[in-house]
């Protein structure tokens, strides 16, 4: 296999089922910390309080080892049931949640109004100098209404990280 591709940086969502107990996301973490591998996203919640599972979703980038690197000695933790790589698994879907604020008045203010309009994006706070938008939508989406924001007048940014999930009838 050419070198170019054996080292070539890609990202990956991990999708990995644990017990919901403490200190399991600090052992995930820890995991990554101790080896040097960065995390880009992280989203945890839990989804099953009958059995007590929780679900970690973390973006990473590597080289195809450290990936798989990565994928194995997260299956090796102990309160991990399952890990999916949903970027090697097929289609998924993706999304992220913003809260994007805006200052300004005038003609920046029509326009940051058309433009989350454009976006899709919802107010849920406003006073007559500012705006907080809501938006949901994949990293780049997010980025783009970010950038443009940025030219009109934003003060603050806070995301959640991407939560996924493969597409078709098949579960975690």
């Amino acid at each position: 296999m050419p070198n170019d591709l054996i080292n070539k940086i890609e990202k990956h969502t991990i999708a990995v089922l644990v017990d919901n107990e403490p200190g399991v996301l600090a052992r995930v973490i820890g995991l990554f910390s101790g080896r040097g591998y960065n995390i880009e996203s992280l989203t945890v919640s839990e989804i099953d309080k009958a059995n007590n599972l929780s679900r970690i979703t973390v973006v990473t980038s590597g080289t195809p080892m450290i990936i798989e690197q990565i994928k194995a000695q997260l299956g090796r933790l102990v309160p991990v049931h399952r890990v999916h790589d949903l970027t090697d698994e097929g289609p998924s879907v993706e999304r992220e949640l913003a809260l994007v604020k805006v200052v300004g008045t005038g003609e920046k203010r029509i326009e940051s109004m058309r433009i989350a309009e454009i976006f899709k994006a919802r107010v849920v706070d406003a006073t007559l100098t500012s705006f907080i938008f809501e938006l949901t939508g994949t990293a780049v989406e997010l980025s783009d209404f970010i950038g443009l924001m940025s030219q009109l007048g934003l003060v603050e940014v806070s995301c959640t990280g991407v939560v996924a999930m493969s597409r078709g009838a098949g579960g975690f």
